[in-house]
This record gives C-alpha cells, structure tokens and sequence, in this order.
C-alpha cells in the first residue's frame, strides 16, 4: 500500500532501505526529541531489525517517508489494549534535510486520515517530549488538539521534561 503525498510517499517497508534509514536516523537532533528505545547512534543493525519487524504488515502501521526512493523519515502507531485499544499512540520522525517544508504535517494528516478510515481507530494520541516546539506546532498544524501538559513527566539525557499530550478525535 502506498499513500502518495505532495513530493513524498507513505509506503511500506522494503529489505533494500536498511542504508537509508541508517543514514537519516542516525542523528542527535532526531534521537533527542524520541524515547529512549529510538537507538542513538543508530547503525544498520538497528535498520535491519526495524525493518524486520515492520515488514510485510497487515494492515500496515509504520510507514517509511519515502522521498525519492529513500527511506527520509517514519511515521506510524503503537496500538494499546485494554480500554486504550481504539486510541494508538502516533510517533514520527523526517530527516533533517527537509525540515520546515511541510512535509510532516501533510504525512500526519494522510497516516490520520488512513487511521481512521482504514483501521479501526477513533482517536490518536501523541505525546511530546516538552523541549520539541517545533513537532508541537506540525502537529496543530495537522489538526491536534493539545489536551494537557503533564508536568515533569519524563526525563532525556538527564533533563527532567513536561510531557505535552496531543489528541485528535474521529468524530
């Protein structure tokens, strides 16, 4: 499956985007506004495994940001259970070079949109690490709602942070 985007496509994983995806992860100003589970340095290992685990999907939840064939970012959900199971926690990341151009906000608004009419899903969440402005306002930029700040709720690289909780609803 693919949804075709202005410039980018949201699309599934391939076994041949190990070296694109290596090579735009393995950067501090992505890793340092992600959970610490997002490897830093990120090597091919950590490609290879990602992919493995994203492949062949049904139906797909992780999309590669695929910008002229490249693996340039990622976008998808991690379902939850229990009384969560229809409100998935999104998370994305672009690769540097194309910040600013509009092209996060377009993807979240496409992978919503998809969320929503392909799956299951009545809400998605984002929670923000409260350093990153910059992926708050993509987000408001795509239609979320910032519902809350949980105040002093995580810590990366030893700095105490607000978590800002960001909500967009089916109906």
């Amino acid at each position: 499956m693919e949804l075709k985007g202005n410039g980018f496509i949201l699309r599934g994983w391939r076994v041949n985007d190990a070296d694109s995806l290596q090579k735009n992860a393995n950067n501090h100003k992505i890793s340092d506004f992600l959970l610490d589970r997002f490897p830093s340095p990120y090597t091919i290992q950590d490609a290879s495994s990602w992919i493995a685990l994203n492949l062949n999907q049904q139906p797909i939840l992780n999309f590669t940001i695929d910008i002229d064939g490249k693996v340039s970012g990622v976008i998808g959900i991690e379902p939850r259970t229990d009384v969560y199971r229809l409100t998935p926690l999104l998370g994305y990341w672009l690769a540097e070079e194309f910040w600013g151009k509009g092209i996060m906000t377009a993807a979240i608004k496409m992978f919503t949109n998809y969320c929503f009419n392909e799956l299951t899903y009545i809400r998605i969440q984002a929670n923000i690490l409260g350093n990153n402005p910059a992926s708050m306002r993509v987000l408001e930029k795509a239609g979320y709602i910032c519902e809350g700040v949980l105040k002093n709720a995580m810590v990366k690289n030893d700095i105490i942070l607000n978590e800002h909780i960001y909500g967009i609803c089916k109906f």
